[in-house]
């Protein structure tokens, strides 16, 4: 007799998106809420050109993402005041509590899978109003840069 309530394999496709408090859409993916995980949330993300998030962190989870197409530059620190520009292929980790945030400056989509140590993806987004003007001022510097290239 098989146990109803016995862990089991699941397949997701995402076929779903939702809106994220961060200002982006995701797919429905890996969640507590979509096959009830209880350590990881995995999805994935396409951010349009000139698109970004809002100001944000996991107040206590970690982030790992790949990139699979495009690129961006990631803002992150206590006053947005770092970045790091990632492509294809690249890698990018986030530590629990690190303000951040990513811009698509570019004219092409980018697309990456998220995977967080939170099965329930929007429990632990923690927006930070009050770096939006270090998003913008760093967003405007950006965008001189690539302008001028």
């Amino acid at each position: 007799m098989s146990n109803p309530s016995a862990p089991t394999c699941r397949l997701v496709r995402p076929d779903d998106t939702y809106d994220g408090k961060q200002g982006l859409t995701y797919f429905c993916g890996i969640a507590a809420e979509t096959v009830g995980s209880q350590g990881i949330c995995m999805h994935l993300l396409t951010i349009p050109p000139g698109g970004r998030a809002k100001a944000h962190m996991h107040a206590s989870h970690e982030t790992a993402i790949y990139v699979l197409d495009g690129e961006a530059v990631a803002l992150y620190g206590d006053k947005l005041q770092h970045q790091a520009v990632t492509k294809a292929g690249d890698l990018f980790y986030i530590p629990a509590g690190v303000p951040h945030l990513p811009i698509n400056i570019s004219d092409k989509p980018i697309s990456a899978v998220i995977a967080r140590t939170d099965p329930n993806e929007q429990e632990s987004v923690v927006l930070l109003p009050e770096l939006e003007a270090y998003a913008d001022a760093a967003i405007a510097r950006l965008m001189s840069k690539t302008a001028s290239t």
